[in-house]
């Protein structure tokens, strides 16, 4: 184990399990995550190696023994009525029989109709009345003469989910890890390597979890197929309702009318909706109002007197095209069906989770270390639905006056459950708060901004907060950034005369030196400058970093102290290709590095790159290298006898690390392709 598993076993020891075990336990069983986890919980909740096999095997066997798998329903029903008695697990929903006055269970993949459940047990457990819940039970056969009668019971039911947990004592281990530890603990507990992600995409991943912290919490995620956008809904929580499809009743959403029973959003905590954008779907339009009042008021009514209920809603869908494609032609909303693709529907979204910065999950994004039995955690978030942090970023910061009292309540709401995810007991630091507070009002930037295409008559707000030196700091999403010539064009029913004409001119803006200025390929001229980069941003590489302030250059020297791995080495040959591709073959061009050494593997720092001065050989480069044995140069700057100095906060190790793995990928390819870490630049005039 790694440090951070030790770590974890230590303080939340009996509440975590090592994720890879749910794929040795699996087989065939068509479970949710949560339910095999909650037996392994019961089995396997240790760091003990023998232990765990042990534990594995006895999960095996309940599952081969009690777990129903509808293929094999007959020889299930056929043991219990030869034994009287039998445990299974299976999915059980309840309802109520007028004619007999009695409530009557349906098992999913056993089979069975009509079992007779006392009232007792409909009390205590109220989600059967509204969907299939799974469950362990006892099922008994109790043949009788009476024809009507079932001879089916259900003797004892237990949902699947965690006994009471200890809040107070979740928050005070809290307190034994660093934000980093915690942040790392909590994508381990929902199943993923927090070396495969950067800081931005484990906050993005963990955004999913707000709707299950915060009551009435409106969130949606577009973006391309298989990165996971359902599977947090699905298989993460027993207190989540995923609806497949998109497609949903008002009687079931919210209340039938001829029995007064009300619907999901009364029994579950999130209802998120699969699927959901399509436009040659359809919906039914007193549904669309419904949901619209009740993501605005938290009540809904079909009758005479309001109902309220507290469950959020997740809308999750795939995108027909990449971003700068919507952002041309139509908007970031453009895959929703027509009746969803409206103002004061989307205004109601307190976030919009940028689904295209998220990866394709892969085999290899998966951990094998240890995180909560996510039915533990579950019953913790839902603890903290009863909390209000929302408040909490005021001791540090204010946000702009100007946002709407919608654009307000939704920045705290996100601002509230990342707070709620990451630091339960409180401790965050002004800088742990302002990361946050740009995630979350950039969440409800890109909804807004979107709206303002849609709907002219929306007005345009500045995005801003405020820190204790009164200072105004604006907020840009990542697209806006890396699309300035599309994203602030307003959508337009009829295209633009000259909107395809190759002299079209698209604006950009002067702070980003990666921008391209026209379609005509005007050549850009180097500026003095400061320039951010947000981390997961694309379109960005070293020809449109350098380039123009390279070309020309004979000589150039590279500071950079940790040229030492093999990627690290990798930047630096891309440099140096991205040289000979710009200069005239005639041109002799020398490149000097100056890195610190490798004290892990010396050797193979060297070997790496002397290849990279073989390599030139011939090229009109001459590529040489030497170390700083001094140990004090921290500076990572480009400097080149054209008169330029280019200051890099991170050096050459701008571009987040792409998985290895089988097959091409373009990233690998074409460094525009790559999403970056977040950085500056600093452009000098000397």
């Amino acid at each position: 184990m790694g440090s951070l598993d030790d770590k974890i076993n230590e303080h939340f020891a009996g509440y975590v399990v090592r994720k890879d075990l749910v794929k040795a336990v699996k087989g065939n069983a068509i479970v949710p995550t949560y339910v095999l986890e909650y037996l392994l919980g019961q089995y396997c909740a240790t760091d003990d190696e023998a232990s765990i096999q042990s534990g594995i095997e006895t999960v095996k066997d309940i599952l081969r023994k009690h777990y129903v798998h509808r293929n094999e329903a007959g020889l299930i029903q056929s043991t219990i009525k030869e034994k009287g008695r039998y445990k299974v697990i299976d999915q059980i929903s309840v309802s109520l029989n007028e004619k007999t006055d009695s409530y009557e269970a349906v098992f999913d993949n056993l089979g069975i109709k009509k079992v007779a459940v006392d009232s007792g047990t409909v009390k205590a457990h109220p989600k059967l009345l509204v969907t299939s819940v799974w469950c362990i039970a006892d099922v008994q056969y109790e043949f009788a003469e009476e024809a009507r009668t079932s001879p089916w019971v259900l003797e004892t039911i237990k949902p699947i989910q965690i006994a009471r947990v200890d809040y107070d004592g979740y928050k005070e281990a809290r307190g034994q890890f660093s934000k980093d530890e915690w942040i790392d603990l909590l994508m381990q507990s929902i199943g993923f390597d927090p070396k495969a992600f950067g800081r931005r995409s484990k906050l993005l991943q963990l955004m999913r979890l707000i709707p299950f912290v915060e009551r009435n919490y409106n969130i949606i995620e577009l973006g391309p197929k298989g990165t996971g956008k359902s599977h947090i809904y699905s298989e993460f929580s027993p207190h989540g309702q995923l609806i497949s499809g998109g497609e949903v009743t008002i009687p079931k959403l919210f209340v039938n009318n001829s029995n007064g029973r009300i619907g999901l959003v009364g029994y579950w905590d999130v209802v998120a909706f699969d699927e959901f954008a399509g436009r040659e779907k359809t919906a039914n339009k007193a549904l669309v109002d419904i949901m619209k009042n009740y993501m605005a008021n938290k009540t809904f009514s079909r009758g005479v007197n309001p109902m309220g209920a507290e469950a959020s809603f997740a809308f999750v869908g795939n995108t027909d095209h990449n971003v700068p494609y919507m952002l041309k032609n139509s908007d970031l909303f453009e895959a929703l069906p027509p009746q969803f693709h409206d103002s004061a529907f989307i205004d109601r979204l307190h976030a919009y989770l940028p689904g295209w910065e998220i990866d394709v999950i892969r085999g290899e994004m998966f951990t094998n270390g240890y995180g909560f039995i996510v039915d533990y955690l579950a019953e913790i978030l839902r603890h903290l639905r009863q909390e209000d942090f929302s408040n909490r970023p005021d001791q540090h910061f204010s946000v702009s006056e100007k946002v709407s009292t919608r654009d307000r309540d939704a920045i705290y709401k996100t601002m509230s459950g990342m707070l709620k995810v990451i630091f339960p007991a409180g401790g965050e630091s002004a800088e742990d708060v302002e990361e946050l507070l740009q995630l979350a009002m950039e969440s409800r930037k890109r909804v807004k901004d979107q709206l303002f295409r849609i709907d002219a008559t929306y007005p345009e707000v500045d995005f801003y907060y405020s820190g204790s030196d009164g200072e105004k700091r604006y907020v840009q999403t990542v697209e806006e950034q890396e699309f300035p010539q599309f994203y602030h064009r307003k959508s337009s029913p009829e295209p633009r005369p000259q909107e395809n004409s190759e002299a079209d001119v698209i604006d950009v803006e002067p702070t980003d030196p990666t921008s391209t200025q026209t379609k005509t390929a005007q050549k850009p001229m180097p500026e003095e400058g400061h320039h951010v980069f947000a981390e997961n941003r694309k379109g960005v590489s070293y020809d449109k970093l350098f380039g123009p302030y390279i070309d020309g250059a004979t000589r150039i020297v590279v500071t950079d102290p940790y040229i030492r791995y093999f990627y690290q080495v990798r930047n630096m040959m891309e440099l140096v290709e991205m040289v000979i591709r710009r200069k005239a073959p005639e041109d002799q061009v020398s490149i000097h590095l100056v890195t610190g050494p490798n004290d892990g593997d010396i050797q193979k720092q060297r070997e790496l790159l002397e290849s990279i001065t073989e390599a030139c050989t011939g090229s009109g480069v001459d590529f040489t290298w030497a170390f700083d044995t001094s140990g004090a140069a921290h500076a990572r700057d480009v400097v080149a006898d054209t008169g330029w100095k280019i200051v890099l906060d991170r050096g050459l190790d701008i571009f987040q690390a792409p998985l290895r793995r089988e097959g091409f990928n373009l990233g690998d390819r074409l460094q525009e392709h790559r999403m970056l870490k977040g950085f500056y630049v600093t452009y000098v005039k000397q």
